[in-house]
């Protein structure tokens, strides 16, 4: 897939507010500060369409950028960082959980976790509940640039033994470094299979 064309959008507090097209949206989602917004950047060859922050939490609302006018991508509020109050947090998961749960036009979703990190609790816990809902999902290993391809390696094994307890199938995972364009063609590649 070559992207000619990406533009904001709109941002939605709750999803009576998501655009009422017959659009697809291929949405991504992790835990704050896992370099979602950098992703989103380098897989539409944009610098600042994603405003990309040092303070994890930024993003607080579901936004859409529309992709060659074919398609929404989402970029969905962080999860599980523990610097906004308890009732911010709350809405957070609210927003998400009605959006992932709820949205028709949601029609994949990618979860993305760091590639430096044993399996996080709340990775688990929300790919646990996209199971149990049938979400469709993949995962992206962000920040692959910052480990050998050993390490790399490991660290998908790791994450694939950590989700055979619960799944027979595995979801479809890529490695990714937005500072070295790593995964770009693959993700896109498989956006465009997910849309046809």
């Amino acid at each position: 897939m070559n992207i000619t064309k990406a533009e904001f959008k709109c941002s939605s507090e709750r999803i009576s507010q998501v655009p009422k097209d017959d659009l697809r949206d291929i949405a991504f989602i992790g835990r704050s500060n896992v370099g979602k917004s950098s992703l989103i950047n380098m897989l539409t060859g944009r610098k600042g369409l994603a405003k990309v922050s040092g303070t994890p939490g930024k993003t607080r609302l579901i936004n859409h950028f529309r992709i060659n006018d074919s398609w929404y991508l989402v970029d969905l509020p962080g999860y599980g960082y523990a610097r906004v109050s308890k009732t911010a947090r709350g809405e957070f998961s609210k927003i998400i959980t009605d959006y992932v749960l709820k949205c028709e036009k949601m029609h994949f979703l990618f979860v993305l976790v760091d590639s430096r990190l044993e399996p996080q609790k709340i990775d688990m816990r929300f790919i646990e509940l996209l199971g149990m809902h049938g979400i469709p999902f993949g995962i992206i290993f962000t920040k692959a640039d910052k480990l050998s391809a050993a390490q790399l390696r490991r660290s998908r094994e790791r994450f694939a033994a950590a989700l055979s307890e619960q799944w027979e199938e595995l979801p479809p995972m890529f490695a990714s470094s937005s500072e070295k364009g790593t995964g770009r063609a693959e993700i896109l590649a498989f956006i465009d299979e997910c849309l046809t």
